[in-house]
């Protein structure tokens, strides 16, 4: 069914002000429009656009291919900038004949016109199938779509560039991925308009052919490349052989995927972010070039420094094999993929820090380092992350400056990763003149900061922890690390700051003297809260602010395919609450089931929420306080209620279903979080009796939360597990693949018997199976020591405790038990249920 009459106006309402708005570029899009230039002369031919296109639209709404018609506009007809024309079709005259023309300057603006049409005209709405899948009922049957009500719309790119992914992405989402997927993903991305997505598959195959130039061999590279579901950690080299080594039908498999995913975003007209060499190099580079200037770099989270894992080694840019390699490295992609977009990604340092400050040096070393990629291909532009900027305090005005202009102007851009919380932008008057993207993003830097913070707690040797982040830590006493924790790991959590997302890309375009040359995102993890993709998306063609309440109502609207007053009033609820978060904290996905203490109960100390952090204690004792909340539970726990009564009418809803799951597991899981602080609290009260009721019922919790996910394929841990098995030739990869699948979720590295890796729970998930067999069991072990001391009077087996928690992860881990890939119950009933049970009580009171 067509959207209600008040809604279309609305609609109709926002498209009238943003065309009326004059198109507005920025001075960093004039530098780097040689890139530009070039990559507009070397797209493939309209032809293979267009194909590439309809095979989009018939992918994703195949009754309707007649309907429309796609054509190849010229910068020229969108006065000189990339845009997408919508108009009605003047051959239309019966059902059959194309109703809508949709033109663009790329493949991707026509499918990004034919989203914004399917969603303001038709009230559609596109997400990945994870989060409830697309929403097409709404669309009229061929024959009756909607005309447009002028001449023609067009849309123009306000900046040029819109970027996709994280490096870390490509093994937290993509690790298991066919071309199945691939191709979804991409066809994703070309409907949301991302025109500059990384490309990262199957680059070990091509470092393989590199480094045997250079006498490295198989057994060698077997140590250096990490096992499938690690890979994008050995890239950067934070460590080494952890989950390897990899089969030869892997190196096999991978390049003939990324072949195919290059080729498909070339046939839309993106630009793929290929990877450049960064000084990442095997050990045995030490023993066969002994003069080379090599750096091993210190541990990064293994137990006790384990070589076998940690300490990898880096080649100094200064020294002259490293142009050597970054040539090599580049020539051998445009051997292997027969064209390249001139864009690589280079981060030598993030996370490794230059050895002294001197601005001629770290000028020097930035040089060296972009010559590595102009000597394989002399149009080659530079893109960097421009996180160590905001943490690493080793940069200061006139280092960072020395860095950005070590390269020429306009061949390095530069990712302001942390933009919608703390924009490097504003501080750095706008990266001192060098071109920027506009990035949601969620910081790496942010979880490691947790994790040192463990590190410290347990007594750990400092040289074991990462050294880089204990300083700050240690040294900054009463200061607040702020970091924006939309998403990290895939962890499943409802977070998003929307109004930062409607309005931090226009004043950063719209600033004196900009450098912006386009927007971005960079979660590690996708597939979790859609409303903050679909609103940044639509971001790279807005020209004006959004107003997020209106923008909102029609959002829900589309999402479910009507118009239900109590859902539009949850969505305002949240809105104001968990899509509201301000105050840049970050621990978001820390919640007591997903990210278990690992300490002695009597050591917790019970904060109340709202106590000022640097005041409550010691830094252990902060450490184990309540996880983060940053909205009042009451008025969550009444949008559920509201989210629930709305089931008759939606029920058949999957994106209805999909976040009535996640706001029901969202408010459970903030239960849980007080309910086990209760535990503790009985247990430093020495209340045997309570302890053992209330272990028991945050049990209970778990594996009902496990019900209620198993009710929606998007919370489902079968799906990862049988993904990795299918890609196994034989049963010893496939053992391996599963073990790399699983290993990654809960703890990484080796460990003792009683001695835990620091890397644990980093990419915890809400998974039925997971849930169920892993943290509910672990819970167990901990409350089952709980009682054991109360009723014997000695203190809390720390020692026995890890012993066991360890074994169970060790045992889940190499288990081979099948799980589900499909859902199972009733998600309407399931919710309600739940809400009834445990949080109707609670919606009068915040926790």
């Amino acid at each position: 069914m067509a959207p209600p009459f008040a809604a279309v106006f609305l609609i109709f309402l926002s498209i009238f002000i943003t065309f009326s708005t004059s198109f507005s570029s920025t001075i960093g899009v004039g530098y780097i429009s040689r890139l530009l230039d070039i990559q507009d002369r070397e797209r493939a031919p309209s032809s293979v656009q267009v194909a590439a296109a309809r095979g989009v639209l018939r992918r994703l709404l195949p009754s309707h291919l007649s309907s429309f018609d796609f054509q190849i506009l010229s910068k020229d007809a969108c006065g000189g900038e990339s845009c997408f024309l919508i108009r009605n079709h003047r051959a239309f005259r019966r059902p059959g004949d194309p109703e809508i023309l949709i033109a663009g300057v790329t493949g991707v603006e026509i499918l990004a016109g034919l989203h914004w049409y399917l969603k303001h005209w038709c009230g559609a709405h596109i997400s990945w199938d994870k989060t409830g899948g697309s929403q097409l009922f709404s669309v009229p049957k061929p024959g009756s779509l909607p005309l447009i009500k002028s001449d023609e719309i067009i849309v123009q790119r306000p900046i040029p560039l819109n970027y996709y992914q994280n490096a870390v992405t490509s093994s937290y989402s993509f690790a298991w991925w066919d071309w199945e997927r691939w191709e979804k993903e991409i066809d994703w991305m070309a409907l949301q308009g991302i025109n500059m997505p990384l490309a990262f598959t199957g680059q070990e195959a091509i470092w393989r052919k590199v480094f045997q130039k250079f006498n490295i061999s198989n057994s060698d590279l077997d140590d250096f490349f990490g096992g499938p579901a690690f890979l994008a950690w050995s890239r950067m080299g934070n460590l080494h052989k952890w989950g390897g080594p990899l089969p030869q039908s892997w190196f096999d498999q991978q390049l003939i995927l990324q072949k195919k995913v290059i080729g498909r975003m070339f046939e839309l007209g993106m630009t793929p972010v290929l990877p450049a060499f960064s000084g990442n190099i095997p050990a045995a580079f030490k023993q066969i070039y002994p003069s080379a200037k090599i750096t091993r770099l210190g541990n990064w989270f293994s137990v006790h420094s384990d070589p076998r894992w940690c300490c990898t080694y880096l080649l100094d840019a200064m020294d002259p094999l490293f142009v050597e390699i970054g040539r090599a490295f580049i020539e051998q992609q445009l051997k292997e993929y027969g064209r390249t977009s001139h864009v690589y990604n280079c981060d030598t340092f993030d996370e490794n820090t230059p050895p002294v400050d001197d601005v001629e040096y770290i000028s020097s070393l930035g040089a060296a380092i972009f010559g590595g990629m102009q000597a394989g291909d002399s149009s080659a532009v530079w893109l960097m992350q421009g996180w160590m900027f905001s943490y690493d305090p080793f940069w200061r005005p006139q280092q960072m400056k020395a860095l950005l202009h070590s390269v020429s102007l306009g061949r390095l851009v530069v990712l302001d990763l942390y933009a919608e919380v703390k924009p490097i932008w504003i501080a750095s008057e706008q990266f001192y003149g060098v071109p920027y993207i506009w990035k949601v993003t969620i910081p790496f830097f942010c979880s490691i900061l947790m994790l040192s913070l463990q590190c410290l707690n347990n007594s750990a040797v400092l040289s074991q922890c990462p050294g880089p982040y204990i300083v700050p830590l240690v040294s900054a006493q009463g200061s607040k690390t702020k970091c924006m924790l939309h998403n990290f790991a895939g962890n499943v959590e409802m977070y998003g700051i929307l109004d930062s997302i409607a309005s931090g890309p226009i004043e950063a375009r719209s600033s004196p003297y900009s450098t912006m040359v386009g927007v971005g995102m960079s979660m590690e993890g996708i597939e979790q809260n859609p409303v903050v993709y679909d609103l940044m998306s639509e971001m790279a063609f807005q020209h004006n602010k959004v107003d997020v309440k209106k923008w909102l109502y029609q959002y829900s609207i589309r999402r479910y395919g009507h118009l239900v007053p109590s859902i539009q009033d949850a969505w305002d609820v949240l809105y104001h609450t968990i899509y509201n978060c301000t105050d840049g904290a970050y621990d978001k996905n820390r919640d007591v089931i997903v990210a278990f203490p690992d300490v002695d109960p009597s050591s917790i100390s019970v904060i109340p929420e709202g106590s000022d952090r640097h005041d409550a204690g010691s830094l252990q004792d902060a450490i184990f306080e309540r996880p983060h909340l940053w909205y009042p539970t009451s008025e969550v726990i009444r949008a559920l209620k509201l989210f629930v009564a709305s089931g008759d009418q939606l029920s058949g809803s999957n994106t209805y279903r999909y976040d009535l799951v996640d706001l029901t597991r969202q408010a459970l899981a903030k239960y849980s979080n007080e309910l086990f602080f209760r535990i503790v609290k009985a247990y430093q009260l020495d209340d045997v009796q309570t302890t053992v009721s209330l272990s028991q019922q945050f049990l209970e919790l778990v594996n009902d939360i496990d019900t209620l996910v198993a009710c929606h394929e998007g919370f489902l841990l079968g799906p990862w597990l049988q993904s990795a098995k299918q890609l196994a030739q034989d049963e010893q990869q496939e053992k391996q693949y599963e073990w790399n699948a699983r290993t990654q979720i809960t703890m990484w590295f080796d460990n003792t018997e009683e001695e835990a890796s620091l890397l644990r729970d980093y990419g915890n998930k809400y998974w039925s199976g997971l849930l169920s067999d892993y943290y509910g069991p672990r819970a167990a072990i901990y409350f089952k020591f709980l009682k054991e001391s109360l009723e014997n009077g000695y203190a809390f087996p720390l020692s026995n405790w890890r012993r066991e928690w360890i074994k169970l992860t060790n045992d889940w881990q190499s288990s081979r038990k099948v799980y589900p890939v499909k859902s199972n119950g009733d998600a309407v009933d399931t919710s309600r249920w739940l809400y009834n049970k445990y949080l109707q009580m609670l919606e009068s009171y915040d926790q």
